[in-house]
């Protein structure tokens, strides 16, 4: 049976466990995902109270603004599709005439980032960079060495349908399995939702 600790607070009760909390074995660290670039907080106060503000703000639709449609799948939509299918979503984008495979969907990255080696292989120059001075942390909490920040027209397509955008890339020298991490700034520009096996 657990302990309990009552704690009253004005007109409520705060009800804390003390004891066991149901870990076997004690917790020596974190696993984070990529967090840094242009999405949300700012490098100065003023622009993460900006963003605090943005985020409590519920925005009214305009008079002159079309309804957005609901989004509904039917039976149809789950055909070719395999069940509980884990694999990461990876694609294909072509940027300045050059098609870039091995390209992650990650809705967990705040930032979208072109690794240094992709920056060459796309033959780039450097002096194209626009100075980055925040910070961009790795999936263990490391800091990686951002050498800058470029704005690309990068197309989308699935053969029928095509959508090109400007996404801006931090540039990571760090080593990849992927070419590009597509995070929520390019899902937001071009309105995505990245479904697996569809």
């Amino acid at each position: 049976m657990k302990d309990y600790l009552e704690e009253p607070q004005g007109a409520l009760t705060t009800v804390v466990p003390t004891g066991d909390q149901g870990h076997e074995v004690p917790i020596h660290g974190e696993i984070n995902t990529i967090v840094g670039g242009f999405s949300g907080v700012g490098c100065t106060a003023s622009q993460r109270k900006k963003y605090a503000i943005g985020v409590m703000t519920v925005e009214g639709q305009r008079s002159d603004q079309m309804p957005e449609p609901d989004l509904v799948f039917t039976r149809t939509d789950l055909q070719d599709v395999v069940p509980y299918d884990n694999d990461p979503v990876v694609i294909s984008v072509v940027i300045i005439g050059k098609k870039v495979h091995r390209v992650l969907v990650d809705q967990g990255s705040s930032a979208d980032v072109m690794f240094w080696s992709t920056f060459n292989k796309l033959q780039l120059s450097p002096d194209q960079l626009m100075p980055y001075v925040g910070c961009l942390y790795g999936f263990v909490g490391d800091q990686v060495e951002v050498r800058g920040h470029i704005e690309l027209r990068t197309t989308f397509t699935d053969g029928a349908a095509s959508h090109t955008a400007n996404i801006r890339y931090l540039i990571a020298n760090a080593p990849s399995a992927y070419n590009i991490l597509l995070g929520r700034p390019a899902l937001s520009i071009i309105g995505a939702v990245a479904c697996q096996g569809i």
